[in-house]
C-alpha cells in the first residue's frame, strides 16, 4: 500500500512516519507544508493529483482553538472546505481517505459519559464546530472516509505552535514553581500520540470498514488536574496539583467541560488501546524523564 501523509512534522504525524518505517507492507510518502499548504487548497490539489497513492492520511488542521475564534472563513477554510477537496480528489482516485478529526466535536450538550461514534457531534466553539463540518464534507464526498477522533495527544515530537504538549508544559512547571494549579473541571480522554499513530495504521493494514473511529488510549475521562497528577506522579516529583476552575482561565474560545471518548468500536475492530497511565508511563521513558 502507498499511503500520502500531510502534516508529516506535528506529534502525531511523527510517529505514524516513525511506525510506519516498520511496516513492510506499506510505503509512505510525506507530504510536508514546504511542498504545499493547505491554504492554497488548489496549488495541494494540483500537487496531489499527480501522485500515485492508495490512501491519504490527513493529519493537517487549523488547531489554534482561541485563534480560531476570531479567524472563522480561514478555521472553515482549513478543517473545512480543504477536507472536503482532499476528499474529492481520493474519490477519483479511488483511495481510501484517513481524516484526523477532534473530541472538540463534541461538548456542547449535557452528557456526562464518554462519546460514541454515532452521536451528532455539538461542538461549542468554531474549531470545533469546523472539525465537524469537516467530518461531514468528506463523508459526503467520498465512500471510503476513515474519520479518526483524537484527543488531548501528546507526543514525542512536540505540537507544532502550541509550545511542546501538556505533559512537557507540567513538567516544566512543576520543577520551576514547585507547585501546581490545574483546571479540575474539564474532562477529556489523554492520548498517546505514538498509540493514535499505531492504531491509523493497524485500521489501514486491516481494512477497517469505513466510518467514524475514537483513537484515544483506554479510559473513562479524566480531568485535567488528574493528568496533571499522574504525570508528577510517575516523574517521581514531590508537587501538589491543586484544583482551579475553568473560569477562572481567560480564553477566547469555549472548551468543553466534558468531551471523554468511547474506543469499543476500535477495540471490536481489533485495535485495542492500552491504559492512558501505561502510554504516559511509555512517553516518560522515551522522552528521558524516567528509567524504564
Amino acid at each position: 500500500m502507498k499511503a500520502l501523509l500531510l502534516g508529516p512534522n506535528g506529534q502525531l504525524g511523527s510517529d505514524i512516519q516513525r511506525f510506519a518505517a516498520g511496516e513492510a507492507a506499506l510505503s509512505l510518502l510525506p507530504f510536508g507544508r514546504d511542498q504545499a499548504d493547505l491554504g492554497d487548497i488548489d496549488g495541494v490539489a494540483r500537487a496531489i493529483q499527480t501522485l500515485d497513492f492508495d490512501a491519504l492520511i490527513n493529519c493537517t488542521g487549523y488547531h489554534r482553538t482561541d485563534e480560531a475564534e476570531s479567524n472563522r472563513d480561514y478555521a472553515y477554510a482549513i478543517n473545512a472546505q480543504a477536507v472536503r477537496a482532499l476528499a474529492e480528489i481520493c474519490a477519483v482516485k479511488r483511495a481510501r481517505f484517513v481524516h484526523v478529526s477532534t473530541d472538540y466535536v463534541f461538548g456542547g450538550d449535557a452528557r456526562r459519559t464518554p462519546y460514541t461514534e454515532e452521536l451528532t457531534p455539538a461542538p461549542l466553539n468554531v474549531y470545533g464546530a469546523s472539525k465537524a463540518e469537516g467530518e461531514a464534507l468528506a463523508r459526503a464526498a467520498h465512500e471510503d472516509v476513515l474519520i479518526v477522533r483524537v484527543a488531548s495527544l501528546f507526543g514525542v515530537a512536540g505540537a507544532s505552535g502550541k509550545g511542546g504538549n501538556f505533559v512537557e508544559t507540567m513538567l516544566r512547571l512543576a520543577r520551576e514553581r514547585g507547585a501546581l494549579e490545574v483546571v479540575d473541571d474539564q474532562i477529556m480522554s489523554p492520548t498517546a500520540a505514538a498509540d493514535a499513530a499505531g492504531a491509523i495504521l493497524a485500521l489501514l493494514r486491516t481494512r477497517a470498514a469505513a466510518g467514524v473511529y475514537h483513537v484515544v488510549n483506554d479510559c473513562g475521562g479524566v480531568s485535567w488536574r488528574a493528568f496533571a497528577q499522574e504525570i508528577v506522579a510517575q516523574a517521581g516529583l514531590d508537587v501538589s496539583v491543586a484544583a482551579a476552575s475553568s473560569a477562572t482561565r481567560a480564553s477566547a474560545a469555549r472548551r468543553p467541560a466534558y468531551s471523554a471518548l468511547d474506543n469499543a468500536k476500535l477495540a471490536n475492530a481489533g485495535v485495542a488501546m492500552r491504559p492512558w497511565r501505561d502510554a504516559l508511563h511509555a512517553y516518560l521513558v522515551a522522552k528521558g524523564h524516567i528509567a524504564s
